[in-house]
């Protein structure tokens, strides 16, 4: 078998088959879980606000991930614009909600992949990608042709289709998922969603599947499998205990990040209980029921 995994789908031919698969999912669009029904295909445009063709804000070698992702070169990350989420506390809202960035097309994409690999980037890490996945692997097929040869990082706030991920399956070897709450009130309220605890619980059980828990080399770079991100919020609003029950159900040595940095962004100060950075005690509180995980605390 070869690696990244992509290289073994596109010899059979499977790959261009499911990009073929995956571009037919914009005709009625249910590449997500709203499933808009609008015709992507003619540029119609649903809740993401992405039409035909993924509009990138940024690319480069991120030195700012997690040391399995980052490493010694960088993440080859790209920023994609607007987002199916739309989290009221959102630090990259400019990007996520406003849409900064440039359309690209398929062999602009691929050749984004293929300089950030020349960059000599252990990775190329696709930063909300979940509403632009049939346009990805337009791009990857075209870059695979041309020579690409280092691993797909998923980067997803974990509002993921199941039909959508299982397209990746063989394709994508490493998951970076954010785990953000459990209550569906709340995703209704900050991330303006409809059931997110579902839909999240249902794809991080399908990345699980497909790739297993995180797996490093003899430097420590990540090579295959899940990490988990948590982001804990002020006044328990992340439901830290009942997403550490969910995630040791699938894996109680499943790698997590459990991360204290939030701070109140774009609309958060419209919401008290949103509107402070977290305690040292809630921190603290997070990591105990975080106990037994493996934690990547970077």
């Amino acid at each position: 078998m070869k690696y990244p995994s992509y290289l073994n789908l596109y010899e059979t031919g499977e790959l261009e088959r499911r990009v073929e698969k995956a571009l037919g999912m914009l005709k009625e669009c249910k590449v997500c879980p709203h499933k808009c029904n609008v015709d992507r295909t003619k540029n119609e445009k649903g809740y993401c606000k992405v039409g035909r063709y993924a509009i990138v804000a940024d690319y480069f070698p991120h030195l700012g991930e997690e040391f399995p992702i980052r490493g010694y070169r960088g993440s080859g990350t790209i920023f994609f614009s607007y987002c199916n989420m739309r989290c009221v506390y959102c630090q990259n809202y400019d990007v996520s909600h406003h849409g900064v960035g440039r359309i690209m097309k398929p062999e602009d994409l691929a050749q984004v992949m293929l300089e950030l690999q020349d960059y000599g980037c252990h990775n190329i890490n696709l930063v909300t990608p979940s509403h632009v996945v049939p346009q990805i692997l337009e791009a990857l097929l075209i870059a695979v042709e041309k020579g690409l040869r280092i691993p797909i990082v998923y980067n997803t706030s974990s509002f993921d289709s199941l039909e959508t991920l299982k397209l990746l399956d063989g394709i994508v070897d490493i998951y970076l998922a954010d785990l953000k709450y459990l209550n569906k009130g709340f995703g209704r309220k900050y991330s303006k969603v409809k059931d997110y605890p579902s839909a999240a619980k249902k794809a991080i059980v399908e990345m699980y599947r497909q790739v297993g828990n995180l797996r490093v080399d003899e430097k420590g770079i990540a090579v295959r499998g899940l990490l988990i991100r948590h982001l804990v919020l002020p006044n328990d609003i992340s439901t830290t205990k009942e997403v550490m029950e969910f995630l040791r159900s699938i894996d109680p040595s499943l790698a997590i990040n459990v991360m204290k940095q939030y701070f109140p962004h774009y609309k958060a100060w419209d919401y008290p209980e949103l509107s402070r950075r977290i305690t040292e005690a809630e921190y603290r509180k997070a990591l105990e029921e975080a106990k037994g995980f493996t934690l990547i605390l970077d």
